[in-house]
């Protein structure tokens, strides 16, 4: 049996199936590349707004003034975590300008002398459900802050904070791969990457010890430290609370 192409000649059942066939295809692979190219060029960007900070900062020039990132980023005596700098902290050394930056201007006339909160835009600014304890990762699981953050502390100038346009959070907290994939521990700071790094910790104290310094540490000190022999295999990857469930990081 025969069909006829599009100039009226007869053309053979199966010329004109496999002719069918590669539209078909065709429209397929342009279908999906248009796909690719709209999810992950375009939507993220419609996505995502980008949002200038007050003015620029210098954590390497201040890490190399005042010695190290405890001396404005420190705990208080309860434990509870002092997170970004007040206002009154700063106060301590830009009463007045300093040097002839454009940022230091900006900072001690429109915010110290105005005794404004700078409204920094935080990047690791978790949802309200999210409860995090500083105390329990830095002081108890000896976890480095660029764990979590990166070499923050060496740069000299802010990253651009990108807005998730639905959410209102920050980028940093998905992460920048839309795909979902990262090379490092700090590229992502959703539920899934403290997971990651839980169930790295804990492991089995009949196995080798866990990769990195924070599953040695609480394998080989934190565990031994609080529980008998035969109750340290049941420890769940909290310091805290020792136990895995959902309340433990959602109140």
């Amino acid at each position: 049996m025969s069909t006829k192409d599009d100039h009226g000649h007869a053309v053979p059942g199966d010329a004109a199936e496999n002719k069918g066939g590669a539209t078909i295809l065709l429209f397929f692979i342009l279908g999906f590349a248009a796909s690719l190219v709209i999810g992950w060029g375009i939507f993220p960007k419609l996505l995502y707004s980008t949002k200038p900070q007050p003015f620029n900062f210098n954590h390497a020039l201040h890490n190399q003034e005042v010695g190290d990132c405890e001396s404005c980023h420190f705990f208080r005596e309860d434990g509870t975590f002092s997170g970004v700098p007040t206002l009154a902290q700063c106060t301590d050394c830009h009463e007045d300008v300093l040097g002839e930056s454009e940022d230091e201007t900006i900072f001690v006339e429109q915010y110290v002398w105005k005794e404004r909160e700078v409204p920094w835009h935080v990047y690791s600014r978790q949802p309200d459900c999210v409860f995090f304890s500083h105390a329990a990762h830095v002081i108890q699981a000896k976890m480095g802050c660029e764990t979590c953050h990166g070499d923050i502390g060496t740069s000299t100038a802010l990253k651009p904070y990108q807005e998730n346009r639905i959410t209102g959070y920050s980028r940093d907290i998905w992460g920048y791969s839309i795909a979902g994939f990262k090379t490092h521990t700090y590229d992502r700071m959703k539920m899934d990457d403290c997971a990651e790094c839980h169930e790295q910790a804990v492991g089995s104290v009949d196995q080798a010890p866990a990769p990195g310094v924070v599953g040695r540490h609480f394998r080989q000190e934190v565990v031994p430290a609080i529980y008998p022999l035969d109750r340290q295999a049941a420890v769940g990857s909290s310091v805290q609370t020792h136990r895995d469930a959902c309340f433990v990081c959602h109140k």
